[in-house]
């Protein structure tokens, strides 16, 4: 996965000293979610991890053990669900078990793959807007050059229902170590003193 052109533009706007490799096996992965996963977002994993650039909560393939941070194959049913329920991308005539999420937050906006043909590579980017019509929608890059486009501004107008991404970079904070700073009494995501830490345990 070394030189990966679309993960490397990511690098130079995200950085990652708060990411972490994410060891993921990716045999077991493909075996739980029945099919092997884009290339870019395997080396996002191995570069950044599961975490959250921001509100954007990027998820890793399998539950992590520590209970922190949500997974793709736990989130894959609430995703076809939707998927399901919203009548999916227009135009698009494949059903529920012919997508994948990768990433949620923003406002409850949801991201995902559209399972289009046997290559993970060539999976184009769905989205579904919490706000908006038509509510699904569908880009055709992969998800770190979504991501890269997102933050740069990048498309025609955001993707998403929400601007808090949109035009500008955020931090990526990897979720073991979120859940350091959680539990020394500080923000999950800046680090900083929370004044409110314990009172909710």
């Amino acid at each position: 996965m070394a030189g990966r052109p679309d993960v490397a533009a990511l690098q130079r706007i995200l950085h990652n000293e708060w990411g972490a490799n994410e060891h993921v096996d990716w045999a077991a992965a493909a075996a739980r979610l029945g099919s092997s996963l884009p290339a870019d977002y395997r080396h996002f994993m191995a570069v950044y991890g599961g975490g959250c650039i921001d509100d954007l909560i990027v998820l890793p393939p399998l539950p992590t053990g520590n209970g922190w941070q949500a997974s793709i194959s736990g989130h894959k049913g609430g995703f076809r669900e939707l998927w399901a329920m919203e009548g999916g991308v227009p135009g698009v005539d494949l059903g529920a078990d012919r997508v994948l999420p990768w990433g949620s937050g923003c406002n409850a906006n949801e991201m995902g793959w559209l399972m289009a043909g046997p290559d993970p590579d060539q999976w184009p980017v769905i989205v579904w807007r919490r706000h908006g019509e038509p509510r699904w929608a569908l880009f055709d890059c992969g998800m770190a050059e979504f991501l890269r486009r997102l933050m740069t501004a990048g498309f025609d107008e955001c993707p998403l229902s929400d601007l808090s991404l949109w035009g500008r970079v955020g931090t990526f904070v990897h979720h073991e170590e979120q859940e350091r700073r959680f539990h020394a009494g500080l923000d999950p995501m800046t680090g900083e003193p929370d004044p409110y830490a314990g009172m909710f345990d």
